[in-house]
């Protein structure tokens, strides 16, 4: 897949990256982080985050760079030290100087109420895993787990978890409360078992206690390595927060996913499902390959959904009896003519039996009407025939006579 040729803006307000949509999204309040809203109403927000260690300043700003290039408008760091969370504070620097002021987010695992203090000073929002933030030894004979055990341990991670809500609360900063199915804590795992339930309660249980402390620039997600599962706690948690008057964002992903056609596939699977319906205002894809390969493949699922808009809708019929020319080379001497073009609907459809009426809504339309010859609409109107060997050349001089062209 191709990555953008064009950046896309961070800007999620910008109309060039936004499109009409059918799909009505469920209502989330605005959270800040850096300059991109996420929630309310802005457009679907994409994320990543980089392989290199964060240690490595110079690498790091480099990772970032490259993938806020190509579109990634939040990008994300790990931060499993003390020294990691310094080094922040130096890839922030760099990257103000040396670029501009990217959305970082940190992420913090095992024990980080020191390491999350820190590293508040230095990011845009800091993401804490509940089933890892407060370390709970699993008891292997356990028979039940008490209401007073529950509340001792509900009561320590309130003690560690406070310092950072009021850190971030104090800079108008935000925080992810980012549940995994795979590191859930063991009273959740004993209380609600390896269920979406389980994800939902963890979750609801560190949004109180930020509730508590006035704080809500808070960001959920519930992600997991299976589909199904992934797809019932987002919905779960969609409908529970909305029972509870809690509108807070939703950022959407399958774990784990994977590498080449199948990782795409499952991503899109569990991503655009919930997208379909209404729910999730960020997204990462998260594949076993460079970060790069995943911002290509979050805009798709955005633009093939209606949600976002940023690069060339492609309409092409499969082919059949019917079609007069070579359509799969045609389509990608199109698509490698126009690919760098942004904001156009271009079809290349095989005959006249599904030309016209299946391109209405495409900008422009490439279509075989009679062997060797094409024609080319402009919207619902055929504007010129063409030798078949001259067609791209002339959808070209079309789009440029219409002041729509841009060099690549």
């Amino acid at each position: 897949m191709q990555t953008l040729s064009t950046p896309i803006t961070a800007n999620p307000s910008s109309s060039q990256n936004t499109v009409s949509t059918i799909i009505p999204r469920r209502k989330t309040r605005p959270v800040p982080v850096g300059n991109v809203i996420v929630g309310g109403g802005s457009p679907v927000v994409v994320q990543s985050m980089i392989n290199e260690d964060t240690l490595d300043v110079e690498a790091s700003v480099s990772a970032i760079r490259r993938l806020h290039e190509i579109g990634c408008e939040i990008v994300r760091v790990t931060v499993p030290s003390l020294a990691h969370a310094k080094a922040v504070t130096q890839i922030k620097q760099q990257l103000k100087q040396t670029y501009q002021d990217v959305p970082l987010v940190a992420d913090v695992h095992h024990n980080g109420m020191k390491i999350a203090l820190e590293v508040a000073n230095h990011v845009d929002k800091v993401r804490i895993n509940p089933g890892l933030y407060v370390f709970e030894k699993p008891n292997t004979n356990r028979t039940e787990y008490t209401q007073s055990e529950f509340d001792e341990i509900g009561a320590k991670i309130r003690e560690t978890l406070e310092p950072l809500v009021l850190s971030l609360r104090e800079q108008g900063k935000a925080m992810r409360i980012g549940v995994n199915h795979g590191s859930l804590a063991e009273r959740m795992l004993f209380t609600y078992g390896d269920t979406p339930e389980g994800m939902v309660e963890s979750a609801l249980e560190f949004i109180r206690i930020c509730e508590s402390l006035d704080f809500r620039n808070l960001i959920v997600s519930l992600k997991a390595s299976r589909v199904p599962v992934m797809i019932a706690a987002y919905r779960l948690m969609a409908q529970r927060l909305d029972e509870l008057g809690m509108n807070y964002p939703l950022h959407l992903g399958v774990t784990e996913a994977g590498d080449g056609e199948y990782g795409r596939i499952k991503s899109t699977a569990g991503i655009a499902t919930l997208l379909a319906d209404g729910i999730g205002d960020t997204i990462r894809v998260s594949l076993t390959e460079a970060p790069e390969k995943e911002i290509p493949v979050c805009y798709s699922i955005l633009q093939a959904l209606g949600l976002r808009k940023t690069m060339v809708e492609y309409v092409a019929c499969p082919s059949c009896g019917r079609t007069l020319f070579n359509l799969e080379e045609v389509l990608h001497q199109v698509r490698e003519a126009t690919k760098h073009l942004t904001g156009l609907d271009i079809a290349v459809m095989g005959c006249i039996v599904n030309g016209p009426g299946e391109m209405a809504d495409a900008d422009y339309g490439y279509v075989g009407k009679q062997p060797g010859y094409i024609s080319l609409y402009r919207g619902r109107e055929e504007i010129k025939k063409v030798p078949e060997s001259q067609g791209v050349e002339e959808l070209i001089n079309l789009i440029k006579a219409d002041g729509r062209w841009v060099e690549p």
